[in-house]
């Protein structure tokens, strides 16, 4: 089941632009099936559960990435998020940031591809992020981070609804937990409110205020 929502999560690629500029010869959602196959292959069980590839290489020949080009860094980041969304169908876990390099093979021909995946650790001990819609990151790692509508939280949100200090993302033991500070509009979490404090799973939708933030797991 995880893979073929993987792959549903895929096809909107071969929709509008992307349908335009491959109509034949090599679609973006079989790069993404084999990514998945990648994943699933080279998983590994590890101290806090299933370790999954985080970071992967994918080689095309010369004519299907000069094709590619204008779209790269869109088909990348829809391959990061449906790698991402593949992991927590299949509660795969991962030691670092999830990321894709698109490169160019010239003993490749059309329509052929490679795919290559490994588990690369966070530098720092980053362990997650806090990422927002305009594609911001925000890492985490031992120290806490405050969020709040003071130019020195370390988030310091502009919205009239987050308190001065509203509140914190602190590291607890290979967890975060999303602790509100007392906040005069509180905390939401996947639509339900914050009391106290709660544990942040990969995927997680924070509500501060109007702001949306999601929190990622490396």
């Amino acid at each position: 089941m995880g893979l073929q929502r993987f792959e549903r999560s895929l096809e909107r690629l071969v929709e509008g632009t992307f349908a335009k500029v491959f109509r034949s010869g090599l679609q973006p959602v079989e790069l993404g099936r084999r990514l998945a196959r990648e994943m699933d292959l080279r998983r590994t069980v590890g101290v806090h559960g299933v370790v999954a590839p985080n970071q992967f290489s994918i080689a095309l020949s010369k004519s299907d990435a000069e094709q590619l080009d204008p779209m790269k860094d869109a088909l990348k980041r829809e391959l990061i998020e449906a790698a991402r969304e593949h992991a927590r169908s299949e509660r795969y876990v991962f030691v670092g940031q999830v990321t894709v390099d698109i490169d160019t093979d010239p003993s490749l021909t059309p329509g052929m591809f490679l795919v290559h995946g490994e588990m690369a650790e966070a530098p720092g001990g980053v362990l997650g992020a806090l990422t927002f819609s305009d594609g911001r990151r925000v890492e985490l790692t031992e120290k806490p981070v405050s969020i709040g509508r003071l130019p020195e939280c370390d988030v310091a949100l502009p919205d009239p609804n987050v308190s001065r200090r509203h509140a914190e993302v602190r590291r607890h033991g290979s967890d975060f937990i999303l602790v509100d500070l007392g906040s005069t509009n509180g905390t939401k979490v996947n639509g339900t409110w914050v009391s106290g404090e709660r544990k942040l799973n990969d995927g997680d939708e924070i509500n501060f205020g109007a702001t949306v933030i999601h929190f990622e797991r490396s």
